[in-house]
């Protein structure tokens, strides 16, 4: 599988949790996703440096009623989306946390 494994929120976001969705939208073209409670777990844990297999078996395996199969194939398809319209970035190398400058993650 060729999916790059690390997921960061990006920071060109505004996001909100309500009721135990989270609300999401792009500030570079505006685009608005309202996160089921599975998907805000995994946009919660989404730092930079957690793997996505790990995400899905330290958040959502315990707590929703789901394999581990179709919870990763789920969190791909979830990742794939956002970070289509820049909301997640994805890396094979840890993602610095917003506000760190290149030369200071060097």
């Amino acid at each position: 599988m060729d999916e790059r494994n690390l997921h960061s929120r990006s920071s060109a976001i505004a996001s909100r949790v309500l009721a135990g969705e989270t609300m999401v939208m792009s500030v570079k073209d505006s685009t608005f996703f309202t996160l089921n409670e599975v998907a805000s777990a995994i946009w919660q844990a989404a730092d930079g440096i957690t793997p996505i297999e790990e995400i899905v078996a330290r958040h959502v395996c315990p707590e929703f009623a789901i394999t581990p199969e179709e919870a990763l194939a789920d969190a791909h398809e979830f990742v794939r989306e956002l970070s289509s319209h820049g909301i997640l970035l994805v890396s094979d190398a840890p993602i610095p946390a917003a506000g760190t400058s290149s030369a200071e993650s060097r």
